[in-house]
């Protein structure tokens, strides 16, 4: 008789096998939050730099208008022009007998006219003639005020725009136009004004753009004519400063005067 018989290692499955087969084909609680927890990070991190692509072009945008803004304002039309003006002088002759003469002066200027923004920008160089100080000047017919920078004294004067003295920047423009044209020489005459300081600005930020580019970091004060001054006698002893400039079809001499 033969007998058959099993070896029960290979008759039996080995059930850890078996579990480790159903593990294999679902996978564990944990993995699957670790997908999702995966899943949610890689969406986060799309969203901000998506957000933070958004910024940056903003930033390109609004960095690129500002600086376009600036460039085109500090660009601008720029004229260079001369005005020849009398003044009351004598004029010695070859008898030596004194006789009134109208001497012809000479002033230059550097100006921009910007007439979008409603401003007339001035530079006043060092003249030939003494008495007088170079100066940077702002018209700012949108603010209506108008400010001095006495360049040898480094101070800001501001005061209301005198719109009777000061043409308006189209018809300012279209002078310039003409003298740079040759269609106009002007050969004009000085007129005076008088300046008195009334009190200091602290804050100049309030002023518009031109004006607080010009005053910037310095000194700067409010001025009021003199003939506006109730109990101002003109014989007081005062410390005065003189600008003569153009913007118009006669020069004006500004007298600038601290009490």
């Amino acid at each position: 008789m033969v007998k058959v018989s099993f070896n029960t290692a290979l008759g039996q499955k080995d059930p850890k096998k078996e579990g480790e087969k159903g593990e294999a084909l679902i996978p564990d609680e944990k993995d699957l939050e670790g997908a999702v927890r995966v899943r949610r990070q890689s969406r986060t991190w799309c969203w901000c730099m998506c957000l933070g692509l958004a910024l940056m072009l903003a930033g390109v945008v609004v960095g690129g208008a500002y600086l376009y803004r600036y460039f085109l304002l500090q660009e601008g039309q720029v004229f260079i022009c001369g005005v020849k003006y009398r003044e009351d002088d004598f004029r010695i002759n070859v008898g030596d007998i004194p006789t009134p003469a109208p001497y012809l002066h000479e002033i230059e200027e550097t100006i921009r006219v910007l007439e979008q923004e409603e401003v007339e920008l001035i530079n006043v160089p060092v003249p030939e003639f003494a008495g007088s100080d170079p100066a940077d000047i702002v018209h700012d017919f949108h603010r209506r005020l108008t400010a001095y920078l006495d360049l040898s004294l480094n101070k800001c004067y501001v005061i209301p725009l005198n719109t009777s003295v000061v043409m308006p920047p189209r018809d300012f423009m279209e002078l310039l136009m003409n003298i740079k044209a040759g269609t106009y020489l002007p050969q004009s005459y000085l007129i005076h004004e008088q300046m008195i300081v009334t009190e200091r600005i602290d804050n100049v930020d309030q002023l518009g753009y031109f004006i607080y580019s010009l005053c910037r970091g310095k000194e700067t004060y409010k001025l009021q004519r003199r003939d506006a001054i109730i109990g101002m006698q003109k014989r007081e002893a005062l410390t005065c400063h003189k600008i003569r400039h153009f913007e118009n079809k006669f020069v004006v001499e500004t007298t600038i005067c601290e009490p």
